[in-house]
């Protein structure tokens, strides 16, 4: 069975490689690499990277729309496009050497009511014979604040579970649908919350709450401190801190430990193994330059390192990985 992945507005990733940035003044490029890119997208590469089957659903169009689907037939990953009239966003990457990263996401194209209307036939025909359907990222102009939540009901109906990652407006509409995974930030669970998030105790308790409202499982993404996952009803709550290491980059670090968890649940892995393999798969990234997948190995020998702790509740109590 594949994992449906749904990427609403996919972009193509444009990174720009310069000695450090001058503001005010001309910038001459050291380099510049392209690949396909968005939330969605890197979830259905790292997915494929796993060892998992992807298919990867998306509107395109224009130039970057073309582009993106090439890149996208190298890596032999299976795709269903949605034609727009409107292009395809490119997404501009900007690495100094040491100033860190800069990051500009244009908004994308806009779909009509036609073009969401193909698009939610096509997820309604894709979820046949799906174990799992991921939806992430930002909504495309012109589609309703409700989108991620009409999906949501396509996929209960169709008997599919649900992993949900994106933040605003879309994702305070889309838990009411109880997703079986959500996969907040910090900054975006204090946007959910509407209040800064200080220390452990309040972000532990903000996690739980959100738990209580979509009835499933939080994986709560903390950068260098690692994630926590807990799932209120069912009261488990792990938490382990990322292994110590130089960040090369951090674009789709999220996505990575998003398509390793979901890679864990579609196995029939212990939550213990979706937190490890989910930190192993991000940390693994960091120490990569933007776009480029690490080494299976690698990410094993993180994962060997991580240590998990809290505890189980009652429906994986003992059978801890």
């Amino acid at each position: 069975m594949h994992t449906l992945v749904v990427a609403l507005n996919p972009s193509v990733d444009v990174e720009w490689h310069v000695p450090h940035v001058n503001w005010e003044e001309k910038n001459v490029l050291e380099s510049e690499r392209r690949w396909p890119g968005g939330k969605g997208v890197n979830v259905a590469r790292w997915l494929k990277h796993l060892g998992g089957k992807p298919r990867l659903l998306l509107p395109l169009g224009g130039t970057t729309g073309a582009e993106m689907q090439r890149g996208l037939r190298r890596e032999r990953i299976p795709i269903r496009t949605i034609p727009l009239r409107g292009t395809t966003r490119a997404n501009v990457i900007v690495t100094t050497r040491a100033q860190g990263q800069l990051r500009f996401n244009p908004p994308g194209p806009t779909l009509s009511a036609a073009d969401w209307r193909r698009v939610k036939a096509a997820v309604r025909d894709e979820l046949h014979g799906a174990a799992l359907m991921v939806l992430s990222g930002s909504l495309p102009r012109g589609v309703p604040v409700s989108a991620y939540r009409e999906l949501m009901a396509l996929a209960d109906r169709a008997g599919v579970r649900v992993f949900l990652d994106c933040d605003g407006e879309s994702f305070r509409d889309a838990v009411r649908a109880r997703p079986l995974l959500v996969k907040p930030n910090e900054h975006e669970l204090e946007g959910f919350c509407g209040r800064r998030l200080k220390g452990e105790n309040a972000l532990r308790r903000a996690a739980g709450a959100l738990s209580e409202i979509t009835g499933g499982w939080v994986l709560l993404s903390r950068g260098r401190a690692g994630a926590l996952l807990l799932h209120s009803k069912d009261g488990t709550i792990l938490h382990a801190a990322a292994p110590r290491s130089k960040a090369r980059n951090t674009v789709g670090a999220g996505d990575a430990m998003l398509s390793a968890v979901a890679g864990e649940v579609v196995a029939g892995s212990t939550p213990v193994s979706w937190l490890r393999a989910g930190i192993a798969a991000g940390t693994a990234l960091t120490r990569c330059a933007a776009g480029i997948l690490p080494e299976r190995s690698l990410i094993r020998k993180i994962a060997a390192a991580i240590k998990v702790s809290g505890s189980m509740g009652g429906s994986f109590r003992g059978k801890q990985g």
